[in-house]
């Protein structure tokens, strides 16, 4: 006796269907279409989650960096003396700090001349 797949390809199909909804033209409508829409959606979607935290590791250096401007001093030196100085502090912290608790950041750079 012979096995078929309606009921199973039928799923499939609409499992990608829903994920389709929402495209422009045959590519919400076609299986065909669709399944390859889906695929690439799936792998901006993933690039874009690795290009996301590269922005926001920029965004924290620029507002750090702009932080600094008030004391004279650029981000780089900034870094190395906090290296040097064995201070661990991530820069998204250091960001947010320099934000909204400039006293903060203010003596974390007074501490490290």
């Amino acid at each position: 006796m012979r096995v078929k797949t309606g009921v199973v390809r039928r799923q499939f199909h609409k499992k990608v269907l829903k994920a389709a909804k929402g495209y422009w033209m045959t590519r919400s409508k076609r299986y065909k279409v669709a399944a390859e829409a889906v695929l690439h959606a799936g792998q901006y979607a993933y690039n874009g989650r690795r290009i996301r935290r590269r922005d926001m590791r920029k965004l924290w250096i620029i507002r750090i960096n702009a932080a600094l401007k008030e004391f004279q001093t650029s981000y780089s030196v900034f870094i190395k003396k906090l290296k040097d100085n064995k201070i661990e502090i991530n820069r998204k912290m250091l960001s947010e700090m320099a934000i909204k608790e400039p006293a903060t950041f203010k003596a974390i750079f007074t501490s490290l001349k």
